[in-house]
């Protein structure tokens, strides 16, 4: 029996040897390949380092009863920092929250201008969301030698049903317009109070005039640079400047989004696709590259974050305006 057993524990010591020591080299494969991947994805990382950078400042606009950060809360949420983070150098403009397109649209130029003075570039790259549209194509307008491109995000290129239907509401003149003027002055003055608040002037009701479907004709023959006849894309470049949009068309995206219930009643109106304050030819300028499933505070990741699960981020989206951007040399 002693001898059986003596025996016996010589192969049982191998065997263990064998298992241990084949142990060890899974381990070693299993660190080898760790270390490849953390360097792969490092690699990567150096790599997007410069994804964003952009030659010429990238400045933010916002749209109607807009600001540039609320109560800490950033108007374009998560975007800028995201921008920033690979390259880009960005700005975020602050014009009147509530006034007329050429009044925010001088605003902006002169913030452009001090942008320039500020970076020693010579051109900058716009970007507006909603009234910011047409604010960043008069500033192309007037100015189309400091704008290397715009790109018009839920833009109210052709007008809005919404502002419509307030404008009828309050037609000019008359006391409902007047009613209208101070309850919308009285929430600019909370946005301005929550967003550290600016002296820029605040009219309403030239803002929902410059907002509604006539008031858009008429800036439109204006400047007309860049807009479609129909619903499809319109002129890439003119005078040099690069024009470029995109819209969202899905006004409820996201249940416990406290937004989304307004904006998917405000969407009734239009009787076309909609992001619930824009329809989605309205908001076509230059090459348009796409509708998404988002609605109008989704297009700048409002409110703070939440959206459709299966739509594209939105920062996302901006990202990749500023490589395509980059990659043209703008």
């Amino acid at each position: 029996m002693t001898v059986f057993l003596s025996r016996l524990r010589l192969p049982l010591r191998t065997l263990l040897r064998t298992c241990w020591c084949g142990l060890l080299r899974h381990l070693q494969r299993f660190v080898l390949a760790l270390a490849a991947t953390t360097l792969l994805f490092g690699a990567s990382a150096h790599a997007n380092s410069g994804y964003t950078q952009t030659r010429y400042p990238i400045v933010l606009v916002h749209g109607l009863f807009g600001f540039d950060s609320f109560l800490g809360v950033d108007y374009f949420y998560g975007i800028p920092s995201a921008l920033s983070q690979d390259g880009a150098r960005v700005f975020v403009a602050q014009v009147s929250a509530a006034n007329s397109t050429e009044v925010r649209g001088e605003q902006l130029l002169k913030q452009v201008k001090n942008i320039m003075a500020i970076t020693g570039a010579s051109k900058v790259n716009l970007i507006g969301h909603s009234h910011g549209g047409p604010t960043i194509r008069y500033v192309a307008g007037v100015a189309p030698q400091l704008v290397a491109s715009v790109t018009s995000i839920g833009g109210v290129n052709k007008g809005s049903r919404v502002a419509d239907i307030l404008r009828g509401v309050a037609p000019a003149g008359g006391l409902s317009e007047a009613v209208v003027n101070n309850a919308a002055k009285a929430f600019v003055a909370l946005i301005n109070l929550g967003s550290g608040g600016t002296s820029l002037p605040q009219t309403p009701t030239a803002a929902l005039s410059s907002l509604s479907t006539a008031g858009s004709l008429d800036f439109n023959r204006r400047f007309p640079q860049a807009l479609p006849t129909g619903c499809g894309s319109g002129a890439e470049l003119v005078n040099g400047v690069r024009y470029y949009s995109w819209t969202g068309t899905l006004p409820l995206t996201n249940v416990l989004d406290i937004s989304d219930g307004a904006l998917s009643i405000m969407s009734l109106v239009f009787g076309e696709a909609n992001d619930g304050l824009v329809s989605a030819c309205s908001s076509r300028l230059g090459k348009h590259l796409g509708d998404y499933r988002q609605n109008h505070l989704d297009e700048v990741n409002q409110v703070v974050g939440l959206r459709d699960w299966f739509s594209v981020d939105p920062v996302t989206l901006y990202r990749q305006q500023a490589n395509r951007l980059k990659l043209l040399g703008l």
